[in-house]
């Protein structure tokens, strides 16, 4: 995948506002707990990049996936992971099923105030005892007239105290696990829906993360995206674009590298700076290496989702490595700080608490492990 002098000016765009947007900003929404996000979504929505592959129909620019990806790339300019995370939710998690196979309606009353940052939004489908395993989520939506009735309850919900809406995945019948379930707009306003206590995490401080409860939630039929039962399907997609969106985490990683070379160039011992010892620069080559090849993987899944093809193998792995490479970049670069590295404020260990979740979130990796095998049929029958 080549970026042509369109994709550079749209990452020039971003580049620029994260500079002076969000950047300055970081540290004491870090110490908050929480980003402005109706303030950050309404800044990037009046520059177009909360619906760069959304239909124009809608507000969005219309543009192929590759576009969405070199800004998704670009996030990771953001110097930490949880207002990024909080971007990515609006851009690639929360938004592409209703922007594909939603009605026309439903995309005019929540799909537009998305893209122009009027709204905040959010995906709900893991639950106390159904993270990873969606199949077993437990929250019901049952018809009563033209409506439904939600009863039930999500966890780890990024944005969810502060979102307009959230993008539901519930059971609609008594179906097979994998036709039983249905994705659903639901407005945070309506009688029922409650948020709990925002999580105190690890990491991604400034996201802010909460349980929520949806009790006797009565929503409209109409708001359900595409047809009934489907919703399974439609978030397995949703999930392809979830995990080709942990691109954003290459570029902190390649920053922590240049960090780390700057540091160790400076900090001496022994006589001698520590990046003169060749096991260092040798490992730091090592680790660029491992990025630039990342990328390409990237890249190809990229090519071939704009093609129309099935990419959850590619974006599998290239999930499973980018979590995999977050943990190896941030340990290694955090120990070539010394005890400068062990500080919370140091810049390579807030990466290090951050990037932690790739492996986790969206899927963990036994999960990646498991679709992968699948698709090499080495699973036993």
């Amino acid at each position: 995948m080549l970026f042509n002098e369109e994709h550079r000016e749209l990452q020039r765009t971003l580049r620029s506002f994260i500079d002076k947007e969000i950047n300055p900003h970081v540290d004491e929404w870090e110490n908050a707990g929480v980003t402005p996000l109706h303030e950050v979504m309404k800044k990037l929505g009046v520059l177009g990049l909360l619906g760069i592959d959304k239909p124009e129909a809608y507000g969005g620019l219309g543009l192929d996936y590759s576009y969405a990806m070199a800004a998704t790339e670009t996030l990771g300019e953001v110097s930490c992971g949880g207002v990024k995370l909080g971007i990515d939710v609006q851009m690639a998690m929360a938004t592409p099923a209703l922007a594909r196979f939603g009605s026309d309606p439903l995309r005019e009353q929540f799909l537009r105030p998305a893209i122009t940052g009027e709204a905040v939004c959010s995906i709900a489908v893991s639950e106390v005892a159904a993270g990873s395993d969606v199949a077993s989520i437990k929250t019901t939506a049952k018809k009563d007239g033209d409506d439904y009735i939600i009863n039930g309850s999500k966890m780890w919900i990024t944005n969810s105290t502060q979102a307009d809406w959230i993008c539901l995945l519930a059971n609609t019948s008594e179906d097979g696990i994998h036709r039983n379930k249905s994705l659903i707009i639901v407005p945070t306003n309506l009688p029922g829906f409650s948020i709990g206590q925002k999580l105190d995490k690890l990491g991604m401080r400034s996201s802010d993360t909460a349980p929520i409860y949806l009790d006797n939630v009565r929503v409209p039929q109409r708001y359900r995206i595409g047809e009934e039962g489907k919703g399974f399907s439609y978030q397995m997609m949703q999930f392809q674009e979830e995990r080709l969106s942990t691109i954003s985490n290459l570029r902190p990683l390649e920053i922590a590298i240049e960090q780390t070379i700057d540091y160790c160039r400076q900090r001496q011992a022994f006589g001698k700076s520590i990046l003169d010892n060749q096991v260092v620069h040798f490992k730091l080559a090592e680790l660029q290496t491992e990025i630039e090849a990342l990328r390409s993987l990237f890249y190809r899944a990229a090519e071939q989702y704009i093609a129309g093809e099935d990419v959850t193998q590619l974006a599998s792995m290239a999930k499973l490595k980018m979590g995999r490479l977050s943990r190896e970049v941030a340990d290694s670069c955090l120990q070539y700080w010394g005890g400068m590295g062990f500080m919370w404020e140091n810049p390579v260990a807030r990466l290090f608490r951050d990037g932690r979740l790739v492996s986790i979130g969206g899927g963990a990796d036994e999960i990646m492990l498991q679709i992968i095998a699948k698709g090499m049929d080495t699973l036993p029958k």
